[in-house]
């Protein structure tokens, strides 16, 4: 069955296809071993003279031809492989009847393999001059003349594949991306974490407040949640004797899609035993700069027009002081529900009734307050009706010792000192259940098991949670989530790029 009509240029090239079969040579063959990268040879003889160049004889390079400029009996090209774009010279008189001809079946698109020599033009671009090609991979679809712009947006999503090979803008992003990930899992290598992985199919959705995509395993007859959170998971390891761990995996939430969520994203999730959260705020002080600073060579860095500075000590400021800094509500809001619940009645008339007096203020913060918080801050001390698993603040018991890390008014990090009273645990997962009876399915359901972990003992800790996805929007100046995800989900449908 077809599923699209074929383009007439589609229909040449498979024309062309059929020529070269009928011609003996195989347009898909396994056997041309390039010597070297198109970035390797820029890299090494960009800044050369050109008769130290000459001495470097032949080299044979694969890759995609992107461009072609044909003079008669001569034509200059392009190929790109995974490092780089370089140059190429092909003229009949050296290549041959044959190798000519090959190279005039050849369309933009294809990948084909040269080998020759190296040599400088005139206007001092590096260039190969061929002396012998293959065809390695025929291309039946061209390539799109004009990928940029807006209108073809949700096409490059779609077709992630045809953005990386026009676009070397995105290529940069996705190794950028690659580079931050590994500066991480270097940085809490080096300080004694151990990198684990834990089950992505849970028989308790917990560790987070969020709603789970739900599975079915066939054999044990049973139903799945897909993980919101490995929390619970690297706790029990905690418990285990494994006192620093962390993991840099997927997690999925049947929540909406926004320039700030997709609802399956990468997230690392670290646990430090014998530490606070104060201890994690400098902890993730360092990690950041380190990041930043290796990947811009400052700690000045522009975002969306933009300048974040993330020179330590960052800000820091509690729920109750943003809320009096940025909402005008006065301090009643924090003595009484009612002021609370009528402030932001206000501001949200579809306001749930049911909401405890800790989320309502929270709602206010994340109203009035939090899109305020442009440069690096660390926001401490969220009520405890929203933090379950967070230790409670000796200080205020209505209180946990809790961090957010906020970045242009987006959470990029959160942490506390971890919950380790099995009774309390016990007490805040029941109040989380009776949330759940009232229609709240984001509440944390009872898990048993982690109770009786807990039970057998886990020392003080301080865990965190920081969105690679969101970080890495920061560093390469992205403004959608979707521009740092190689396949984003999007509804069904080919789009624009069909």
């Amino acid at each position: 069955m077809e599923l699209r009509e074929k383009s007439q240029e589609y229909k040449q090239r498979l024309e062309r296809l059929k020529f070269l079969k009928k011609s003996g040579i195989d347009p898909y063959p396994n056997d041309f071993k390039p010597s070297a990268t198109c970035g390797y040879c820029v890299e090494r003889y960009i800044n050369l003279s050109p008769e130290e160049i000459s001495k470097a004889g032949k080299v044979s390079l694969a890759g995609r031809l992107m461009a072609r400029r044909d003079f008669g009996k001569a034509s200059f090209g392009h190929i790109q492989d995974g490092t780089a774009r370089m140059q190429a010279y092909f003229k009949k008189d050296i290549l041959g009847e044959e190798g000519w001809g090959l190279f005039q079946a050849c369309d933009i698109g294809d990948i084909i393999g040269i080998e020759g020599n190296l040599f400088r033009t005139r206007t001092g671009e590096l260039t190969v001059e061929v002396k012998r090609i293959r065809l390695l991979s025929k291309g039946l679809n061209p390539l799109p003349e004009k990928w940029h712009g807006l209108k073809d947006i949700e096409a490059r999503y779609r077709q992630r594949y045809l953005d990386l090979m026009v676009n070397p803008d995105v290529r940069d992003v996705f190794l950028k991306r690659t580079g931050v990930i590994r500066l991480i899992r270097e940085f809490l290598s080096s300080r004694g974490f151990i990198e684990v992985e834990t089950p992505m199919m849970h028989h308790v959705a917990g560790g987070a407040a969020a709603k789970p995509f739900i599975t079915h395993h066939n054999a044990m007859g049973m139903d799945l949640f897909l993980r919101i959170a490995p929390e619970l998971y690297l706790k029990r390891l905690v418990i285990g004797g494994m006192d620093r761990v962390f993991e840099i995996n997927k997690n999925f939430r049947n929540e909406g899609i926004s320039s700030q969520h997709n609802p399956e994203f990468t997230m690392l999730e670290f646990y430090q035993a014998y530490a606070t959260y104060e201890d994690l705020m400098a902890l993730t002080e360092e990690m950041f700069c380190s990041a930043v600073e290796k990947t811009h060579s400052t700690l000045m860095i522009k975002y969306q027009g933009e300048t974040l500075d993330f020179t330590p000590p960052w800000q820091r400021i509690t729920v109750r002081e943003a809320i009096l800094k940025y909402c005008d509500c006065g301090e009643g809001v924090f003595e009484d529900r009612d002021k609370a619940y009528g402030f932001l009645k206000k501001l949200n008339p579809n306001l749930p009734q049911n909401l405890s007096h800790g989320k309502l203020l929270v709602e206010i913060f994340e109203h009035c307050a939090e899109g305020k918080l442009i440069q690096p801050t660390f926001v401490t001390h969220y009520p405890v009706e929203v933090s379950p698993l967070a230790r409670r603040s000796l200080k205020d018991p209505s209180l946990v010792d809790r961090f957010e890390l906020l970045i242009m008014g987006k959470e990029i990090a959160n942490a506390f000192s971890e919950l380790n009273d099995p009774e309390d645990q016990l007490e805040r997962f029941v109040e989380q259940a009776k949330e759940r009876e009232m229609g709240d399915e984001e509440a944390h359901p009872m898990d048993e098991d982690f109770i009786r972990a807990l039970e057998y003992g886990m020392p003080p800790t301080a865990g965190e949670g920081i969105g690679i996805d969101r970080l890495v929007m920061l560093l390469t100046d992205s403004p959608s989530i979707r521009d740092v995800i190689l396949f984003p989900l999007l509804r069904e449908g080919l789009g624009e790029g069909k």
